[in-house]
Order: C-alpha cells, then sequence, then structure tokens
C-alpha cells in the first residue's frame, strides 16, 4: 500500500512538472476539461436554484392548495393552429359555477377563482407599462398564500359589486409610492382610477413571483376591465382540515363529472393540477436541460481528452531513457503503467478543479443577478471531478500502455 501511494505521489508530482514545462499544450489540457466540468456545474447549480424555487413557490401557495385547470400537459406543447394539435379547444371552459358547486363539497374548506394578465398600471408621474394583474375571488390569501401586512383585501360584498379596488404586492408599492402609505392611494389600472386597500406580501405563488410587481382585484372587476385572453379561469382549491389532498381531489372529479355530464368512459375534460403534478412535469423538463449539459460537458472532456493523449505521448518520447532505466532496475510493467495514468489523470483532474471554481463563480453570479437562488449541488462537484479522472484515465491509457510495453534494452539505447 505505501508502495502504491509513493507511486501515486510521484505521479502526481511528474504530472505537475509537466504542466510547468509545457504550457501551452497543457492549457489545452486544462480549458477542453475545465469547460466540460464548468457546464455540468454551471448548469445543475441553475437546474437545482430554480427546483428551489419553485418548491418555495408552491409551499407558499399552502401545501394542500390544488387547482382545477381548463387544460394542463406537462412539458414543451407545440401546436400548429389545428384541432388534433390544439387539444384544449376541446376543454370547456371553466365557469364561477364550477367553482361554487367545489365550494359546496365536504371535504372543501373554500376556493377562489383567479385569472391573471398584464397591463398599465400609473401613480401620478409614475406610469407602469406591463404589470401583473390577477383577478381572484375573496379568499384568495386563504387559498394562494401569502399574507396581508397592511390595509385589508377585497370583501365578499366589493366582490359581488364588482369594486374598483385593488391589494399591492410589495414590489409594486416600492415602485409607486417610495417611502409612503399606499393605502387609500388612487391608482389607474387600465386606465381606470382604483383605490388600493391593501398590502401583500411573500406573493411568490404558481403564477406570480415575489420578485414582480403584482396587484390582485376582484374577479369580477377584472373581468370587466381587463385586457386578457379569456378562457383560461382556473380555481384555487382548499381542502378542509383533517381531509387529505386525494379524498378531495376525488369529491372535485367526481362532481365536476357529474356536473359536465360525462359517462364513466369518458375521460376528464378539465385537469386537476398538484405541486406533486407540478414537480413532476419540472423533472421531466430539467431531463432535456441534462441532456444538452451532458453533450456540452461531453465535447470540452474530449477535447481535453485529445490533450492529455498528445501530453502524454510527448511525455512518453522525451521519458524512453528512462523508463528503459526503471525496467532495468526490476519496474513492472504494471508500474509503469500505473504511474503514467496517474500523470494523465491529475492532468485532467487540474482541469476538473479549474471548471470546478469557474462553474462556481457562475453559479454565485446567477444567485446575485438573478431571482434564481443557485446553489453547487453536492452531487455535481462529485460527478465533476470523477469525470475529469476518467477522462484522463480513459485517454491515457494509450500512451500508458505504450510506455509500459517499451523493450528496456531499446529503450536505454534510444537517444
Amino acid at each position: 500500500m505505501s508502495q502504491t501511494f509513493s507511486r501515486a505521489v510521484e505521479g502526481i508530482g511528474i504530472a505537475l512538472d509537466s504542466l510547468r514545462a509545457s504550457k501551452v499544450r497543457a492549457a489545452l489540457t486544462i480549458l477542453g476539461v475545465a469547460i466540460g466540468v464548468m457546464v455540468v456545474i454551471a448548469m445543475a447549480s441553475a437546474i437545482t436554484g430554480i427546483n428551489r424555487a419553485l418548491t418555495k413557490e408552491l409551499e407558499s401557495a399552502g401545501p394542500r392548495t390544488f387547482f382545477v385547470e381548463r387544460y394542463f400537459q406537462g412539458g414543451l406543447n407545440i401546436s400548429d393552429g389545428s384541432d388534433e394539435l390544439s387539444p384544449w379547444r376541446r376543454m370547456p371552459w371553466i365557469t364561477e359555477a364550477e367553482a361554487e358547486l367545489i365550494r359546496q363539497l365536504p371535504a372543501i374548506q373554500d376556493v377562489s377563482v383567479q385569472e391573471f394578465t398584464s397591463g398599465p398600471v400609473k401613480y401620478e408621474d409614475v406610469d407602469l407599462t406591463s404589470v401583473q394583474v390577477a383577478g381572484f375571488g375573496p379568499a384568495w390569501v386563504y387559498v394562494t398564500g401569502g399574507q396581508i401586512v397592511a390595509g385589508r383585501s377585497f370583501t365578499a360584498s366589493e366582490y359581488s359589486a364588482g369594486s374598483r379596488v385593488a391589494v399591492i404586492n410589495d414590489k409594486l408599492a416600492e415602485t409607486l409610492f417610495p417611502g409612503l402609505d399606499p393605502i387609500g392611494k388612487t391608482i389607474k389600472i387600465f386606465g381606470l382610477p382604483f383605490e388600493v386597500i391593501g398590502l401583500h406580501v411573500e406573493a411568490a405563488s404558481l403564477f406570480g413571483g415575489g420578485d414582480n410587481a403584482r396587484l390582485a382585484i376582484p374577479h369580477t372587476t377584472f373581468e370587466k376591465v381587463a385586457d386578457y385572453w379569456k378562457g383560461w379561469m382556473d380555481i384555487a382549491v382548499m381542502p378542509v382540515e383533517g381531509v387529505t389532498v386525494d379524498e378531495a381531489q376525488d369529491q372535485v372529479v367526481t362532481a365536476l363529472r357529474a356536473s359536465r355530464g360525462l359517462k364513466p368512459s369518458q375521460e376528464n375534460n378539465f385537469a386537476i393540477l398538484t405541486q406533486e403534478k407540478m414537480l413532476e412535469t419540472f423533472d421531466k423538463m430539467t431531463g432535456a436541460f441534462f441532456l444538452v449539459m451532458l453533450a456540452l460537458s461531453s465535447v470540452g472532456l474530449m477535447v481535453g481528452g485529445v490533450g492529455v493523449v498528445a501530453i502524454m505521448m510527448i511525455s512518453v518520447t522525451e521519458r524512453t531513457r528512462e523508463i528503459g532505466v526503471r525496467k532495468a532496475l526490476g519496474a513492472t510493467r504494471r508500474e509503469v503503467l500505473f504511474q503514467f495514468l496517474v500523470e494523465a489523470a491529475t492532468l485532467t483532474l487540474v482541469g476538473g478543479v479549474a471548471g470546478m471554481l469557474l462553474g462556481g463563480l457562475i453559479a454565485l453570479a446567477i444567485n446575485k443577478l438573478t431571482p434564481i437562488p443557485a446553489a453547487v449541488p453536492l452531487w455535481s462537484v462529485v460527478v465533476a471531478l470523477l469525470a475529469s479522472i476518467v477522462t484522463g484515465i480513459l485517454f491515457g491509457m494509450y500512451p500508458a500502455n505504450k510506455a509500459s510495453k517499451l523493450d528496456p534494452v531499446e529503450a536505454l539505447r534510444y537517444e
């Protein structure tokens, strides 16, 4: 064991000397491997950050909240405008009557209808051209999460009357009313006056982000004043405490199928979206990103591997007499092979460490400059470093094998 360790240390030392002696050739190897490892670290960090952000947003909507939607299909949807590739056309619109039907179910605590768009918002000299506007039911704060920290939400009577009242989130308040109390102020939404009655924080949810300026108005008002794509209202559903989400979903599905007159053999013409389904869809999407990551990193590692072959072949040529001496003194073929493989793995490992540091810097930049809480997962570090070592071993096998097969007599005669 001690001899193996000493040979490994010797191989590492020789590899580092080779780096210093052949800077240009070594740079090719390091750069190729570094790019491959950097791609792995950076993309894994970004995907991990997006996954954490999505999980946090789902939790902010209430861990038991689920959604009834007109249509949902995870992943990339491609449509040429035909009925065949636009399956949502066959799905009836979700209605407020169905929301009321769901609210009456024994397993349901409350529901909130919701639709979304963006539009102009103005207060005095501040004119914003595109702010997220949500049309919600009266129970939206309870069902979708977050809290009112100043003022109040709109009441059931204001909802029924279609009142022009608005609850803004903290990001919008910072933009429209820096240093001022927003409650009671009049803003214009879609060119019409609205009274700000509440301030909402922790507004991150499936359909908007806490980092974005956003406001909520009664859905009845939304239908009258908003410029939006009709037919895509959905229902946020909160089950009763003590009832499982699955039990609540079963009641909702049964009620909607009966209401829509669906036969047992017919599929649902609506969708139930849960947090688990959302995360499952995200995992499928990230699978495609990992394939891209694998392809890009493989190119970098291939470039690094070619550099390993070049450097190691030159090293074998330059050290032919040394190899002859070592074999004449009793060094076995396995010992020579091991030494050169250690050198090759060390070369690519240096590139791997450099790529890991670059990937970490990119992850830090993503974390600081974007809303994505990017973080380097431990598995990506392990995979990246192992990939760099394996690359060195695989591409170093040919020159190492050639060195181990040198005839000691011929090697000693080499000039």
